[in-house]
């Protein structure tokens, strides 16, 4: 009886452990991504940020942030503490810097030109 239960459990633990399918186990994430995703993740790990999705600094009025733009006016978004859930709109105009109304982080225009 011993060794018939032995032989069933035996037997259960080879179905619930099925041999891995690739070789070298499951691949990582960078190695699955393709296109924009992996472009985007190689960058990261340049410590570039190609959407600005990253907080920005605390940037003075003497350096600040530059924010490109084919326009003379852009809408800009500032996330003035890390936790913060709400998002802090207003507009920049080409010219002098111009600061959050909320945190005071400098922001500057600066002229973008699209590759034709």
């Amino acid at each position: 009886m011993a060794s018939r239960l032995l032989r069933v459990c035996g037997t259960l633990r080879a179905l619930r452990r099925p041999p891995c399918p690739w070789p070298g186990g499951i691949p990582s994430n960078e190695k699955q991504a393709t296109g924009l995703e992996r472009k985007v993740m190689q960058d990261m790990e340049k410590g570039q940020d190609p959407y600005n999705i990253l907080q920005p600094k605390r940037y003075p009025k003497e350096d600040p942030n530059l924010v490109p733009s084919i326009s003379s006016k852009r809408i800009v978004g500032c996330i003035c503490e890390e936790d913060n859930s709400c998002v802090i709109w207003f507009w920049l105009h080409k010219g002098e810097p111009q600061h959050c109304p909320s945190c005071g982080a400098h922001y500057k225009m600066v002229p973008h030109h699209l590759p034709h």
